[in-house]
């Protein structure tokens, strides 16, 4: 039997990088799960992939914005499954405040884990991919790596670098079998965004239903949130053979978002 292909998903123990990763486990990958998390529940999230997909399953708790600890992700994965196939950066986090009174460490970190960590996992697997002659990177972007908001300067900022990062690396590996693309999604239902609606329901004193109606899908001519499994089935597709000539591309996945 041939070796199944594996995949490397960083924040992928909720929201995208879960569904990204189950989608992955479905279609025959073994996987390469990381993020945080209570131990016990990740467990589960574990136990659930190997059981009901077949894939074998390697986790890593490293934080993403300390190189050595993706460092020690990456070579316990290799250890684990072998050669790495598909990296998808996925892993993010956010704050929300006006520029003069961004906290500093905030923006640092938020630099550290959306743009920085994509730069380490690439840095890491690339050479790996290059000598098998494949290999699929996908980052995480999002409508905000195309268009800006108010008072998300420093997930603007690392959002848009995703994308001149993942333009830059498709032209350096684009000789060898590897591609690199970004997938920028809007309003999506997850923890992350379920924070944002909750922090801006106190903030504007209304209810969720009018945040997530007035201000989150506002921006969505569809009035519908992107689906988690329809970014995870783009993601599959970009892994695929049938992707080879797409590289260094960024595709929208908003509702009409950036369409305006």
């Amino acid at each position: 039997m041939s070796k199944r292909k594996v995949v490397l998903v960083t924040g992928s123990t909720s929201g995208i990088g879960l569904g990204i990763a189950k989608e992955f486990a479905l279609n025959g990958y073994d996987i390469g799960l990381n993020g945080l998390g209570d131990a016990a529940v990740v467990e589960a999230i574990k136990r659930d992939i190997e059981v009901n997909f077949g894939a074998q399953v390697f986790y890593s708790d490293a934080d993403m914005a300390k190189p050595n600890e993706i460092e020690r992700f990456v070579k316990g994965a290799n250890d684990a499954l072998g050669a790495i196939d598909v990296l998808i950066n996925n892993a993010g986090v956010q704050h929300v405040s006006p520029v003069e009174h961004f906290p500093t460490d905030k923006w640092d970190l938020i630099l550290a884990v959306n743009l920085s960590s994509a730069f380490h996992m690439s840095r890491l697997l690339i050479p790996s991919m290059r000598s098998h002659n494949f290999g699929r990177i996908l980052n995480i972007a999002s409508a905000h790596g195309l268009v800006a908001s108010v008072n998300k300067s420093a997930y603007v900022a690392a959002k848009h670098g995703l994308i001149g990062f993942t333009k830059a690396v498709a032209l350096e590996v684009a000789d060898s079998g590897v591609t690199c693309n970004a997938i920028c999604p809007g309003w999506v239902e997850t923890p992350l965004v379920s924070s944002q609606v909750d922090a801006l329901s106190v903030e504007k004193s209304i209810s969720k239903e009018d945040v997530i109606r007035d201000v989150i899908l506002a921006r969505q001519p569809t009035q519908k949130f992107v689906q988690i499994d329809q970014i995870a089935a783009l993601a599959l597709f970009l892994a695929s053979d049938k992707a080879s000539s797409i590289t260094g591309s960024s595709y929208s996945i908003d509702g009409g978002w950036t369409a305006h």
